[in-house]
């Protein structure tokens, strides 16, 4: 069923909250450049996030523990300057919140004040509690993230489906309603079974955003080029692929380097 939009001219924390309340799914995808950032907000996605996913995909780590906190706020300052009206989340990268919540604080000051962006992303739940809290009595919004959490990858040892076992899908939904409680104003659910994922939304009146957690959440979130099939190496179930850049871009390219072998390229109109 199909939900009146309500043209938003700027998406703010409350927007979401509305949208929610409103019946109306929620877009969101990663963007770590201008350029690109100016695409995705122009084409209208409601929120993006400059995700610490930009070590796998920009810089090509095998995980998101290498980017750095000095590294996030380039790229997230890169984006802000892009956008008129999506919300900007920005990932707070490992080891920079998890020990001590002074330190959580002051990174997440640093990342507001030096990109601008709108808000901050946390992994984790009532194991951060206090970097959360201490965050947003500072007056800085915190988007929660739980299920699977990347930067944990080596405490889990695997990139598969998280909350399957009861056990931890009580703690799961146990940690989504904290992070209401304390006053975050959305989360991210990534990689859980679809009918949890819901009834997790069902839950709590803040937004959930799901990734590869069925269609019973708020919104959706994706890696921009996971979806635009820049990246051919990643290919998870709950992927939708909606271009095959890779092959589009490899194709023009090399078909730029023929014609400058070939002297094709500039013509006589391509050049003064």
């Amino acid at each position: 069923m199909s939900v009146a939009k309500k043209d938003y001219k700027r998406i703010t924390t409350k927007s979401l909250i509305e949208m929610k309340s409103n019946g109306e799914k929620i877009s969101m995808l990663t963007a770590y450049d201008y350029t690109m950032a100016k695409i995705v907000d122009t084409a209208g996605v409601d929120v993006i996030l400059v995700g610490d996913s930009a070590s796998n995909v920009m810089a090509g780590h095998e995980t998101t523990l290498p980017i750095t906190l000095d590294q996030m706020i380039y790229h997230a300052s890169s984006v802000v300057r892009a956008v008129e009206r999506a919300l900007v989340v920005v990932d707070l990268p490992f080891g920079s919140y998890q020990s001590d919540p002074k330190e959580a604080l002051r990174s997440s000051i640093r990342i507001m004040k030096e990109s601008g962006g709108h808000a901050v992303k946390l992994e984790g739940g009532k194991e951060i509690k206090e970097s959360i809290k201490k965050i947003l009595h500072a007056g800085i919004p915190v988007m929660g993230h739980l299920g699977l959490t990347p930067q944990s990858i080596y405490k889990f040892g695997t990139y598969s489906v998280r909350a399957k076992e009861e056990e931890e899908a009580e703690k799961l939904i146990e940690d989504a309603q904290m992070l209401e409680k304390v006053g975050c104003f959305a989360v991210v659910l990534e990689k859980i079974p679809a009918e949890l994922a819901k009834k997790v939304a069902d839950s709590i009146s803040i937004p959930v955003i799901g990734i590869g957690a069925g269609g019973g959440v708020d919104g959706q979130v994706l890696v921009i080029h996971d979806m635009l099939g820049m990246n051919n190496e990643f290919s998870p179930r709950f992927l939708r692929r909606y271009l095959n850049l890779y092959e589009e871009m490899t194709k023009a390219i090399g078909q730029y380097a023929a014609d400058v072998k070939s002297q094709d390229f500039p013509n006589e109109k391509e050049q003064y």
